[in-house]
């Protein structure tokens, strides 16, 4: 599963270790060497070398090859701890149609990720210990990356009935969520987030008012150009202040998913200088794409034009949920990434199968896009166009999930589990319809010339994908 060649040590060939692991053995070992090593967790942005022995990070440097060792010149390329994903729909177990344990984990490899957050709006929900047990026992077979479930806040996530919080997280659960529902009943929730508080663990929020759904895309200028009813960005920004509300009232932890506009935006950073505990997330399409998308608009890193221009039919591969937004939102969510007041980047990898998508109407037709494979093609979008830097793309995709949820991945500390993905930023590629690894291809990015690509994924040293 490795390439390169051994190389042997000479005279110039010293070795220099920044970090390393004492007594650590190179023997069976893999370097990776000459790539640029982005790592926040350890103040890391330079060209460096780095040692994988067994399942851990073993030396970070200018390290000499040993004799014994796989070597894998990467020069050119980014070395970065594994990416974490929080928000993932892997569809099993009822939804094989859509995506599998197996293909859902390949995608998310092929993306540079290497642990993900699995959603439980499964059929049945992730719910009881049960649930919980039957899919561990599924990724223990199936997974290609780690797999840690988000169990739902309520009964069949109903909304009416909270589950056993506390048995939930027993048995692996990270954090608590009804996904693709906001909890209508209020004391449901405010119930979760005293939980939270007691178990460390986060109530992550889909913020929808469903008394304000109905609609297929953001309401405004667009929509109506569209003739396509609108979902208004009250909707989302009416739970989201509700829900912190609650989370001030009963201390516990909020993490608000998906944040689409910017005046949610405002209202989680205000929360969080008053001293509110909420954390939230943003997603690459939210950041790159806007509502003229859904009108066959393709410009992803600078979205300007007037009101008044041409658009045409509606593409139901842009149909999302928060759906895209306006110019304005977009570069207001970069702005509070940037600043740290969006703490997160996730996909909501959502696949779906092709009929539930092409072969209905914009209205009829599932939300939702497949984001695993195309997270970081749209981040290097906006580094090339000076508006993020690699090393905060970095800290958003695993340093900063890693230290929310105490995971003892998301860094290349020696001593750290081996999750490590190498990626080619200036790479072009064109996505295609037989094309994902994932078995749900609902992207607009089809046929689009993307640059940057996954080269390599490991998950605890052992190779879990590989583009070379």
């Amino acid at each position: 599963m490795h390439g390169g060649d051994a190389v042997s040590r000479t005279e110039q060939d010293r070795e220099t270790v920044f970090f390393c692991v004492p007594g650590t053995l190179v023997r069976e070992s893999i370097l990776l060497r000459g790539g640029h090593v982005v790592d926040p967790s350890m103040n890391l942005d330079a060209q460096l070398d780095v040692r994988m022995h067994g399942e851990v990070v073993s030396a970070v440097g200018t390290l000499a090859a040993d004799a014994t060792e796989h070597v894998i010149d990467v020069t050119g390329m980014i070395v970065a701890p594994g990416f974490i994903d929080v928000h993932v729909h892997l569809r099993e177990p009822g939804q094989e149609w859509k995506e599998t344990i197996a293909t859902g984990t390949a995608a998310a490899a092929a993306g540079g990720f290497t642990t993900i957050f699995c959603m439980p709006n499964t059929e049945p929900a992730l719910d009881s210990v049960v649930q919980l047990e039957e899919l561990k026992r599924r990724t223990d077979r199936d997974a290609v990356v780690s797999v840690r479930p988000i169990a739902a806040i309520s009964e069949g996530r109903r909304g009416d009935t909270p589950v056993d919080y506390r048995a939930l997280a027993a048995v692996g659960a990270v954090g608590f969520s009804d996904d693709g529902e906001s909890t209508a009943d209020s004391s449901v929730m405010r119930q979760a987030l005293a939980a939270s508080r007691e178990l460390a663990l986060p109530v992550m929020v889909h913020c929808e008012d469903p008394t304000l759904t109905g609609g297929a895309m953001h309401e405004g200028y667009t929509s109506h150009a569209l003739k396509i009813q609108g979902l208004p960005a009250l909707a989302e920004e009416s739970i989201i202040n509700r829900d912190i509300g609650l989370a001030a009232l009963s201390g516990g932890w909020l993490h608000a998913c998906h944040v689409s506009t910017g005046r949610g935006a405002d209202l989680i950073a205000r929360a969080k200088s008053n001293g509110v505990r909420v954390t939230a997330e943003v997603m690459p399409h939210h950041m790159t794409m806007t509502d003229k998308w859904v009108g066959g608009r393709r410009d992803i890193e600078h979205e300007q034009g007037s009101d008044g221009e041409h658009f045409g039919a509606a593409d139901q591969d842009t149909k999302v949920n928060p759906p895209l937004r306006t110019t304005g939102d977009m570069l207001r969510l970069r702005e509070a990434l940037r600043a740290g007041l969006i703490d997160v980047i996730a996909t909501d990898h959502a696949p779906h199968a092709r009929h539930e998508k092409k072969g209905r109407s914009f209205m009829t037709a599932a939300f939702g896009l497949s984001g695993s494979e195309f997270a970081l093609p749209l981040l290097l979008s906006l580094v090339r166009a000076g508006e993020l830097t690699l090393r905060e793309v970095v800290r958003g995709l695993c340093t900063t999930p890693a230290r929310l949820w105490g995971l003892n991945v998301g860094t290349l500390r020696p001593g750290s589990p081996a999750d490590v993905v190498v990626f080619d930023p200036a790479e072009t590629w064109t996505p295609h319809l037989k094309g994902t690894v994932s078995r749900g291809i609902n992207t607009p990015l089809l046929d689009t010339e993307l640059h940057g690509r996954t080269k390599l994924a490991f998950v605890g040293g052992d190779e879990r994908y590989r583009d070379w």
